[in-house]
């Protein structure tokens, strides 16, 4: 088994390194080498056009337009007829209303497609009715940390007769505000949205 590996071997030489002293009685052979490595550089060359194709198309996908969208959250208590910017330091009082905004801005390289954005309701406070305010945006609202939207949260309450009864839930339940936009968001546009919250 062993010769068998080492005469191939010596076979491939034979056929890959030429003799440059050759006779005529070798033209065949010359012929074979010539086709093999016309063979040879056309692989390589399907090889290397592969892989320039491989290497484009991973540069196309690399930078293949997409949206990019910064989101700012800002606050500001009502307070003397004024609004004061809340900051971690703010220290707020029962009953003082919270003005919350929400700016967006696309930095992407091409629109943002059914664009949505979360605000949430600190624990502490509770939602001001209809204090939700977005040009063209539709808002939803959940009362269960985000899991599920709409826009008027149902729950179930039991009756005195005992039947269960859907009602509208109350806006002390609300833990989340959505809003949807259905226009694209397009690149450099900016959206704002904003909502209000009472200190419990």
């Amino acid at each position: 088994m062993q010769g068998g590996k080492n005469s191939k071997r010596r076979r491939l030489r034979t056929l890959t390194q030429p003799d440059l002293n050759t006779s005529q009685g070798d033209e065949p052979m010359l012929k074979s080498k010539k086709k093999l490595s016309a063979l040879l550089m056309a692989t390589m060359t399907l090889m290397l056009a592969g892989a320039a194709g491989f290497a484009q198309r991973h540069f196309m996908l690399a930078n293949a337009a997409r949206p990019e969208v910064n989101v700012q959250l800002s606050g500001a208590v009502e307070r003397d007829s004024k609004l004061m910017s809340l900051d971690k330091s703010t220290v707020v009082n029962p009953g003082e209303i919270l003005d919350w905004n929400i700016a967006a801005e696309n930095t992407g390289n091409a629109s943002a497609l059914e664009y949505k954005t979360v605000g949430h309701i600190p624990r502490g406070t509770e939602f001001v009715a209809g204090s939700a305010k977005a040009d063209a945006a539709k808002a939803l609202y959940s009362i269960d940390g985000g899991k599920s939207f709409s826009a008027q949260p149902m729950i179930e309450v039991k009756q005195v007769d005992g039947n269960v009864k859907r009602v509208p839930a109350p806006v002390s339940m609300y833990t989340e505000i959505r809003y949807e936009w259905s226009d694209p968001l397009a690149q450099g546009g900016k959206l704002s949205a904003s909502y209000k919250v009472r200190v419990k």
